[in-house]
């Protein structure tokens, strides 16, 4: 368990010359964690802000259609960031359980690269690639 928080230098980019998910690169994506869960958050408020907010009953037929549209798009948007949100706090318990950044069926470093790319990747990128390669041939065999 990491209680001990690091201090990190502004602009400080994990470094792969250092220990591997050591207490700097831990922090580091423990707060590039929560940023991006705060930013989705935020733009979760702001699309239900602006739901709650909007006239239902103005404009003609084709205005309330456009509307309904939108609506739809905005919704499962949203539906999306509840998903991403729900992966980013599995990634923090992970974190604060010393799991992050290692591959959940392999047990092996998934890699700086991919997870500055991928915060929230569980997998590293062979058995990532196998996963993909088991669902394409599942979705063939339908």
């Amino acid at each position: 368990m990491t209680s001990d928080r690091v201090e990190l230098k502004k602009g400080y980019k994990p470094k792969k010359s250092e220990a591997y998910m050591g207490p700097k690169q831990q922090e580091y994506f423990r707060q590039k964690l929560l940023n991006w869960r705060d930013e989705l958050v935020e733009e979760s408020r702001e699309t239900i802000s602006h739901l709650q907010s909007e006239v239902r009953d103005v404009g003609d037929e084709a205005e309330r259609a456009t509307r309904e549209t939108e609506n739809s798009l905005e919704l499962r948007t949203r539906d999306r960031y509840r998903k991403l949100i729900r992966k980013i706090d599995k990634a923090l318990i992970r974190l604060e359980e010393g799991e992050y950044g290692y591959c959940e069926e392999t047990g092996e470093e998934i890699g700086l690269d991919r997870l500055e790319a991928r915060p929230i990747a569980t997998l590293c990128l062979d058995a990532q690639e196998r996963w993909e390669l088991r669902q394409r041939q599942l979705g063939d065999a339908r």
